[in-house]
């Protein structure tokens, strides 16, 4: 690899970590909208048309798994941070990447 090819994806690697420090609305979950029915019998829900979408995040806490109701009027940020967190992962995976072909050129501890 050349010193062009490494100084390539120190530039790169550096693009990403600013790319991550900008993703400030990330949400680590998953996203669920769900249909109920209710408990009044006459309702239009017990013949085929539910309640909702309403929508949830479903996170991690302490090692169980807690759906967390959104309101609607906040679907479009909530919707935001788990893309965000979809693309903190994808930019941690090619920082991974670069870093795993620095380390083969012995060129990570340098730079």
């Amino acid at each position: 690899m050349s010193k062009q090819d490494v100084e390539k994806l120190v530039a790169e690697r550096k693009r990403l970590l600013d790319e991550m420090g900008e993703l400030a609305h990330i949400l680590h979950g998953s996203w669920v909208e769900r249909y109920s029915v209710c408990s009044r019998p006459d309702c239009k829900c017990h013949r085929g048309e539910k309640h909702g979408p309403r929508h949830y995040l479903v996170v991690n806490e302490d090692g169980r798994q807690r759906q967390k109701y959104i309101p609607k009027s906040q679907v479009p940020a909530a919707r935001e941070g788990v893309e965000e967190h979809r693309r903190m992962q994808e930019i941690a995976k090619r920082i991974t990447d670069i870093n795993l072909k620095l380390i083969k050129e012995r060129k990570y501890a340098e730079d």
